[in-house]
């Protein structure tokens, strides 16, 4: 069974073909984020307008990847929430039109759900139940996912998800957008434990919130650095071996390391908590090095299996959510055309 997968839930486009809910024969993914770097941050309007001028090209690119035509689709799947409203409107819309066009089954997808999916699809030998993490720019979720493909919430993000606190550090550092990547870049330069960063503790014992470590970060720079600092600015002190070390690569390895570290905690102590010896790992901030190193190391020390798929498969992509949807149309599942978007769709929805 072939299914095609669209994800438009913020600011990347992507489609992918999917048979029989594992094997990936092609998928495409066309992201505006360039466009949304001058304003630190995705522009709801910008991304909605990119995926209806790009959409149908990146289906065709998708198709031709795949050697698939159109017609041998068996169902159309499609990210309905949660999301940017605007960007899920258009591919839900898109969607829709084929699936009616082709006289094809509609599936709607949890975002999150598909997130996770992607660890499955990267290790077929993995299946629910097992402690769900989903990390990204708009999500810090952890959850147990059940065979009926339900997450069971035990904890999310009380204020900023991890990815956005990441984008407003580099912000603040004058390192550009996205912030992720660079900071994770710029981190292999310093030292994790040069400040003393706050580890922030909820009264959910499964809760996240990164704003106390947002601001912590902010008030060192303005202390000790002053505004304006940026990675090519700050003065370097020269290493044993030539090597160089700024003060900013500090600031960004040590903030990294606090965050990386409240999320890995959490999660192993859900793992814990519910018994579950397995622990899937989604979203884009997934693709950080640090958290993939130290979710395996802890992991092996405790006996735990991890598994966080390629950096390919964390970003948001279409290949995820054509996977989720052969588990649901498998359950007898489908959505009606009068499909809605639901941009603030609850996490176990």
């Amino acid at each position: 069974m072939r299914i095609l997968g669209i994800e438009t839930s913020c600011d990347e486009t992507a489609i992918g073909v999917v048979e029989d809910g594992r094997r990936i024969l092609g998928h495409v993914l066309a992201s505006s984020q360039e466009m949304h770097g001058p304003y630190g941050g995705v522009i709801p309007e910008i991304a909605a307008r990119v995926h209806v001028e790009v959409i149908w090209q990146v289906l065709e690119a998708a198709l031709a990847r795949a050697g698939s035509r159109l017609e041998e689709m068996d169902a159309i799947a499609v990210t309905s929430g949660p999301g940017l409203p605007g960007a899920l409107l258009i591919g839900v819309a898109f969607a829709k039109g084929l699936a009616l066009a082709l006289d094809r089954p509609l599936i709607g997808v949890n975002h999150l759900t598909a997130h996770l999916y992607a660890g499955e699809m990267h290790q077929p030998e993995v299946a629910p139940p097992y402690v769900g993490l989903v990390v990204s720019g708009g999500h810090t979720v952890l959850g147990v996912m059940h065979p009926e493909r339900q997450i069971e919430p035990l904890g999310e993000t009380k204020d900023d998800a991890v990815g956005e606190a990441f984008d407003k550090v580099a912000k603040l550092l004058g390192l550009g957008y996205p912030g992720g990547p660079v900071i994770d870049r710029l981190s292999s330069d310093g030292q994790a434990d040069a400040v003393a960063f706050p580890r922030h503790h909820t009264k959910g014992s499964f809760d996240f919130s990164f704003s106390g470590l947002k601001t912590a970060v902010y008030r060192h720079v303005r202390d000790t650095v002053g505004s304006g600092a940026s990675a090519e600015s700050e003065p370097s002190v020269k290493l044993p071996g030539g090597g160089r070390r700024t003060a900013v690569a500090d600031i960004a390895a040590s903030f990294q390391e606090a965050a990386v570290d409240m999320v890995v905690t959490r999660t192993l102590r859900a793992c814990q908590r519910t018994g579950l010896r397995t622990i899937v790992v989604g979203g884009g901030v997934a693709a950080n090095r640090r958290l993939r190193q130290r979710l395996a190391d802890e992991g092996q020390v405790k006996g735990l299996t991890v598994v966080i798929p390629p950096p390919g498969l964390c970003v948001d992509n279409g290949a995820m959510v054509a996977g989720c949807a052969f588990e649901t149309l498998r359950q007898g599942r489908t959505s009606p055309l009068d499909l809605s978007v639901e941009p603030n769709r609850p996490i176990g929805a």
